[in-house]
C-alpha cells in the first residue's frame, strides 16, 4: 500500500475548517477519524497536555451518557467517537508520535489522505511546523483565512454565547468583548486571526509547493474544491455548500464597531494583500468599514 500524503488544516479560527472536516472526511479518497482537532503539537508547545486530556476524559463522559440514553439515531457515530477517543487519549498521553501517526492511518485501505485538522496549529512556531512537514515522505497543509473584520466579530459571539449563562445576554457580552479584544484583553482572539503571523512562519517551515492558502469566501465554490483536490492529487466530488457547520449567535456588528475592527485590523489587511494579492470583494468591503 502506498504512503499516504499527510494533510494538516491549520485554519483560522471560524474560517470553515469545520466545513472542510466533513467534506475531506466524505470523500473516498481521503481517511479521517472521527475526532476533528487532535491538538497533538499544541498540546506540547504551549504546555496545554493536562488540559485536553481533561477535555478527552470529557468527551469520553459525554458519550458514554448518550449511549447509556439510547439515542439509535447517533449510537453508531457516538461509538465510534468514544473508541477513537479512548484510543488517542492513551496515544496524547504518552505524547507518542509513532502512535498519533499509526492513529491517523488505523482503519485506512486505499485512500491517498490522512488528515488531521486542528486550526490552532496556525499558532504553532517555526519550528514545529518545520517539524511536522518532515514527519512522512509527503506532508501538505492547507491554511484557510476569513475576512479579518467577520472573523473576529464570529469569534467574539463565539465566545459571548460560552461565557452567557442564560442565553439571554449574548450581545451585551459580545460587545463587552469586542471592546477588550481591541484593548488587549482576549488575546487568544487576536492570536487566532493572526494571519501575517502564520504566512511568515508557514513560509520560512514550508515549502510552498505543499501549502494550499485559501480564503473562507472562496472555499464554498466549485473552483476552490477543484483547485483543493487537485492539490492535494484527488479527484474533486461536489461540496454541500447548503450546510452551515457551527452557525453563531445572531449579533449584529454596529456600522462603528465595524470601522473601529477595520482600523484596527488594517496591518493584517495590508499584510495578506501584499502577499496574496488582489483580496475577495467582502474583504475590499469590510476593509473600508463599509
Amino acid at each position: 500500500m502506498a504512503t499516504p500524503i499527510l494533510l494538516f488544516g491549520i485554519g483560522a479560527t471560524k474560517s470553515g475548517t469545520s466545513w472542510l472536516y466533513n467534506y475531506l472526511r466524505s470523500h473516498p479518497e481521503c481517511h479521517l477519524r472521527s475526532i476533528k482537532e487532535l491538538h497533538f503539537f499544541d498540546s506540547l508547545e504551549n504546555g496545554s497536555k493536562n488540559w485536553h486530556l481533561k477535555e478527552l476524559d470529557r468527551k469520553c463522559a459525554e458519550l458514554e451518557n448518550a449511549l447509556s440514553a439510547g439515542r439509535p439515531a447517533n449510537a453508531a457515530w457516538n461509538a465510534a467517537q468514544l473508541a477513537d477517543t479512548r484510543i488517542y487519549a492513551r496515544i496524547l498521553k504518552k505524547h507518542d508520535e509513532a502512535g498519533y501517526l499509526s492513529y491517523l492511518a488505523d482503519g485506512r485501505t486505499d485512500e491517498s489522505v490522512i488528515s488531521d485538522i486542528t486550526p490552532c496549529y496556525s499558532m504553532l512556531s517555526e519550528q514545529c511546523l518545520s517539524h511536522m512537514a518532515s514527519m512522512t515522505e509527503d506532508v501538505r497543509f492547507v491554511f484557510l483565512m476569513r475576512d479579518p473584520v467577520d472573523r473576529l466579530w464570529s469569534h467574539v459571539r463565539m465566545i459571548a454565547k460560552r461565557r452567557s449563562k442564560t442565553g439571554n445576554d449574548i450581545d451585551k457580552r459580545a460587545g463587552w468583548i469586542f471592546n477588550r479584544t481591541l484593548e488587549g484583553g482576549e488575546d487568544h482572539i487576536l492570536e487566532r486571526g493572526d494571519y501575517r503571523g502564520t504566512l511568515t512562519r508557514l513560509q520560512a517551515a514550508v515549502d510552498p509547493q505543499r501549502v494550499f492558502i485559501c480564503t473562507f469566501e472562496e472555499l464554498f465554490s466549485d473552483d476552490a474544491l477543484t483547485r483543493l483536490c487537485r492539490f492535494l492529487g484527488i479527484v474533486p466530488i461536489p461540496g454541500d455548500f447548503s450546510k452551515k457547520v457551527h452557525v453563531g449567535a445572531k449579533v449584529p456588528m454596529s456600522g462603528a464597531q465595524k470601522r473601529r475592527a477595520a482600523a484596527f485590523l488594517e496591518p493584517q489587511y495590508d499584510f495578506v494583500a501584499a502577499r496574496m494579492g488582489p483580496l475577495p470583494a467582502a474583504w475590499e468591503a469590510n476593509r473600508a468599514g463599509v
